[in-house]
Order: structure tokens, then sequence, then C-alpha cells
């Protein structure tokens, strides 16, 4: 930590760091896990109910990513790196990598609980084209991607390849 700060400057952008960082990866959890669950499901109703878990858990995201990218940043700047130190570059690249590729996944989950809430809504069974969209395997891997990639970039932050202190 720099010495032009205080030390309770730096805790305190840590502590929101981490605050971002357990929120994203929850609101991951959290999305990952309803959408297998609506997946498994045979009712419309409940796909699109369980499908708005997932939803508030891509908002977590979205917050988490705000929170840990945000208050990252202020720590780079606080800190004794900078940018240019390999750990803090990749961490910044995965996280993009991450927006990137989790978008791209959810798009097929969104638009599998808005066709899911219609069906419900005129009581009809699920049809091939939200069987398709809940099944589509490139928005499964993406998603999948994307989860692996968020742990490397836990496992980059707690263990700081390359920096002398680690």
């Amino acid at each position: 930590m720099s010495s032009a700060h205080p030390a309770w400057l730096y805790d305190l952008a840590l502590w929101f760091h981490l605050l971002g960082a357990f929120t994203l990866v929850s609101g991951s959890v959290l999305a990952g896990a309803a959408f297998e669950v609506a997946r498994r499901q045979s009712n419309c109703a409940d796909i699109a109910m369980i499908l708005r878990f997932a939803r508030l858990g891509a908002f977590f995201v979205v917050a988490g990513t705000v929170f840990a990218v945000g208050f990252g940043l202020w720590l780079v700047d606080l800190g004794n790196w900078g940018y240019g130190t390999p750990w803090v570059d990749t961490a910044i690249g995965l996280v993009a990598a991450v927006a990137v590729l989790g978008t791209l996944g959810g798009q097929r989950p969104k638009a599998a609980r808005k066709l899911a809430a219609g069906l419900a809504e005129r009581h009809q069974p699920p049809t091939s084209q939200l069987r398709a969209l809940l099944d589509d395997r490139s928005a499964l891997a993406l998603n999948y991607l994307s989860g692996i990639l968020l742990l490397a970039i836990v496992a980059v932050m707690v263990f700081k390849p390359g920096s002398p202190h680690s």
C-alpha cells in the first residue's frame, strides 16, 4: 500500500472490492443453478418462474462486477502495484472475457424466460422452440466457459502469480 494514502482507505476499498467479488460469484452461481433447474422442468409456468431467479442472478452479476472492478481499479491506485503488473492485467482481461461470454451466453436463457412466460399465460406446454432455447449447446458452452474464467479470476486475485509477495 502506498504511504500517501491512509491504511483505512485501502481497507475500505478492499472491503467493497471483496463485497463485489462475492456478489459477482454468488450471482453467477444463482443464475447458473436456476437455469439448470429450469432446463429440467416440463411446465412453462415453472420454467418462467425459475428463470426469474436466473434474471436476479444476472442482476447480482452486473452489480458485483461494477463493485469488484470499480474498487479493484481503485486498489491498483492505492496499492504498491500498477497496470502492467501481470496478475492485474490478467485479471482485467479475464473480467472483460467473462463479461462478453456471460452476456452472449445469457441471451438464450433470456429468450427462454420470455417465451416460457408467454406460453404459461396461454396455458400451453413447452414448445420445441422453448426446448431448443433451453438446450442450446453454444449458450451452455459460453456460460460454462464464463464460469471457469470466473474461477480463474478468483485464483489470480488470491495467488497473484508473478507478484513478489505471492
